[in-house]
């Protein structure tokens, strides 16, 4: 397992949740959640998460479908990851497949007796943990870097 803090990135229309990680990629905590509606202003608030983190990557989820295809969803996360690798390299950003992780940390945020309406602007944070720590338990298994890397084209 290589040794560095990650940060995960849960895209949605609205809102953006934002996870780290510790150096030694044991342990997920949230963020905090980036309104997402203004993209632009959204990519500079990552970017200034990122220079305060300084991750070793950026792990962005992928809506994928259960069968593993993609939809227009995939699509406009994936422009949106291109656009972040532009504006953080030379910090790599990786897509991890995010099936399920927000209907697991709405769950979760239920079973700890946070109403859905409440926990609304935190399920996003829930759904970043669960992405990163999906992908560290990938890199810890296959011990390899998890997802794709999304290359940076100038």
């Amino acid at each position: 397992m290589r040794r560095g803090r990650r940060l995960a990135v849960d895209v949605g229309e609205a809102r953006i949740g934002v996870a780290s990680c510790d150096p030694d990629g044991l342990i997920a905590t949230p963020v905090e959640t980036v309104p997402g509606r203004d993209a632009a202003a959204a990519q500079r608030r990552l970017a200034e998460l990122v220079a305060e983190y300084e991750p070793l990557e950026v792990l962005v989820g992928l809506p994928r479908s259960l069968g593993g295809g993609e939809g227009p969803a995939a699509a406009r996360v994936r422009a949106f990851a291109e656009r972040l690798a532009r504006r953080i390299a030379p910090v790599p950003v990786r897509l991890v497949d995010e099936r399920m992780s927000t209907v697991s940390a709405a769950r979760g945020m239920r079973a700890s007796g946070v109403s859905a309406k409440k926990g609304r602007p935190r399920i996003d944070q829930a759904a970043a943990v669960v992405i990163l720590q999906a992908a560290l338990e990938t890199e810890r298994t296959a011990g390899r870097p998890p997802g794709q890397c999304v290359e940076v084209v100038v």
